[in-house]
């Protein structure tokens, strides 16, 4: 059996529709959606409505970490259409039409922080199995999924958000870990909470990592756990006892697929 595993997409459809060339299966490990495209101002649903110069303000903000600063200047923005959040699902819409229709092989999928896991439905065809907190068989190996990223500690989303995040507490993602016995291979979007892991050595901080996802790696010893998030990884794998522990890389950028073989 030969798996590619992918995360971390953000738009880049042209290659997500060559990534399952040679596979048996394609996992993808969520943030489909290119919301803020630090690259290429121009691009994602933020150089799309706003263009490139507000949003270069935007990522400078965010790279200087002036959290504060950037959400005002970014509520900003928002104010000024007539209705935000419609401009915003539509084109949220529009990037998914796309994207799910370059998903070529069989493919299980969990959403990662950068999407909008209830508009799934409207998009995944026959050929897409949508996975959240749960197990499936793949060439005689378990596999199981949980998706979104961590609230900060104390952190709270906000209701009238324009954009909201998939975003869980610990205590969320850790019951969604709860119902993955037995598994072959771990799924998510985000690491393990240890520090090799999650920190990005281009913003030069830490993500944060799941102390649950941790915990059961210690305890359940899978072959593999894969997953994304962190883009530049201080260290893109280590093992925690038996299992391998993989960042299967930015897709975005790199356009190559991580290869599970058995």
């Amino acid at each position: 059996m030969r798996v590619h595993v992918v995360s971390d997409v953000h738009g880049n459809a042209e290659a997500l529709a060559r990534a399952g060339d040679g596979a048996d299966a394609l996992v993808v490990l969520g943030d489909l959606l290119d919301f803020v495209d630090y690259h290429d101002h121009s691009r994602g649903i933020l150089g799309a409505v706003f263009g490139p110069d507000k949003v270069a303000t935007f990522a400078e903000l965010r790279r200087g970490r002036h959290t504060a600063e950037a959400g005002r200047y970014i509520r900003g923005l928002w104010d000024s259409l007539a209705d935000p959040a419609a401009v915003i699902r539509d084109a949220v819409r529009e990037q998914y039409a796309t994207l799910f229709a370059s998903m070529t092989a069989p493919t299980y999928a969990t959403p990662g922080n950068v999407d909008a896991p209830e508009l799934w439905p409207e998009f995944a065809g026959a050929g897409v199995r949508v996975l959240d907190g749960e197990v499936v068989e793949i060439g005689g190996l378990r596999f199981g999924f949980a998706g979104g990223a961590l609230l900060p500690p104390g952190g709270v989303l906000r209701r009238d958000a324009v954009w909201r995040p998939y975003l869980r507490t610990e205590e969320e993602l850790g019951a969604a870990l709860a119902g993955l016995d037995e598994v072959d291979v771990l799924c998510t979007h985000v690491p393990p909470a240890l520090p090799e892991l999650v920190y990005d050595v281009v913003a030069r901080r830490p993500e944060y990592g799941s102390t649950s996802l941790l915990k059961l790696i210690e305890r359940d010893r899978p072959r593999w756990s894969v997953f994304g998030h962190v883009h530049q990884p201080l260290a893109r794998r280590m093992r925690v006892g038996w299992t391998e522990c993989v960042n299967v890389g930015h897709f975005q950028r790199t356009a190559r697929p991580h290869v599970l073989a058995w």
